[in-house]
């Protein structure tokens, strides 16, 4: 997977962070802590690890010793991950990290693990991408979490929200160096993968729900949001500057409620 990271990705996943945690799934986690085995320490790997985000937000929910892996193809984002990380029983949690490509991890890779992971990160991947990442974690449960699915919901409503959002769906499964990206079919090809193999899966939705105390996130992805969507359509230009600033203007008086719309999965 070589798709260039923004130089400001880093600060973008700081100021998402908490709100990727209010999101994530409590019933899934505690499917998870049900499928844990009794030997300690619990080894888990996360895939496409960024900051460490997954493991602050999940070790101290889960009991006893831990090991995390970390795997993530930026070591600069990997060398942001150091932690001070406790269980939720206080057991000592530790940390190491590598860097690789995620899409090519092999089923040796994760040998060792009893929980594999990942957040914001389907949507990424293209059906090959996919179709290896879900061999090499098949055995494994995996709890996957945070993957858009293309609805977003805003408050108040406004006449152009569908038409910047089927242009945005539209950048997500656009063409990056030959690689073709799922974006919100990420997850109904992620199940079906794990399906054929005789794999479970568990959905759940895992919705941002922002509103004033979330403006300055809100803010940021809503730029981000309408660049992409104009890039996809550029005869979108001429509307796209008023709309941003009514927006932004909304977001700033504590006016604007975004509802944007995730699934987790947990398989195995």
């Amino acid at each position: 997977m070589t798709t260039q990271l923004p130089p400001d990705f880093a600060d973008w996943l700081r100021l998402r962070e908490p709100a990727d945690a209010a999101a994530r799934s409590a019933d899934l986690v505690a499917a998870v802590r049900r499928r844990l085995p009794a030997a300690r320490p619990t080894v888990v790997h996360d895939l496409g690890s960024g900051t460490g985000s997954m493991a602050r937000w999940l070790a101290p929910r889960l009991p006893g010793p831990q090991h995390w892996v970390l795997h993530e193809r930026d070591v600069d984002l990997l060398a942001l991950a150091a932690a001070e990380l406790r269980a939720a029983d206080g057991s000592p949690v530790t940390m190491a990290t590598r860097g690789c490509d995620i899409t090519r991890l092999r089923v040796a890779d994760l040998a060792d693990a009893h929980l594999i992971t990942a957040s914001a990160l389907l949507d990424m991947l293209t059906v090959e991408e996919i179709e290896r990442t879900v061999a090499a974690c098949a055995g494994h449960p995996t709890f996957f979490a945070i993957t858009v699915v293309g609805r977003v919901e805003f408050t108040p409503a406004d006449p152009l929200d569908a038409e910047f959002t089927a242009a945005f769906n539209a950048h997500q499964r656009r063409s990056v160096d030959g690689r073709d990206l799922l974006g919100p079919d990420a997850v109904d090809v992620t199940v079906a993968a794990f399906r054929r193999r005789g794999i479970g899966v568990q959905v759940r939705s895992s919705p941002w729900r922002l509103g004033p105390a979330q403006a300055a996130l809100i803010a940021e992805w809503l730029v981000g949001w309408l660049d992409a969507a104009v890039e996809e359509r550029p005869e979108l230009t001429g509307a796209v500057g008023a709309y941003r600033d009514r927006r932004l203007a909304e977001a700033a008086a504590g006016r604007l409620r975004v509802v944007l719309h995730h699934t987790d999965l947990l398989a195995g």
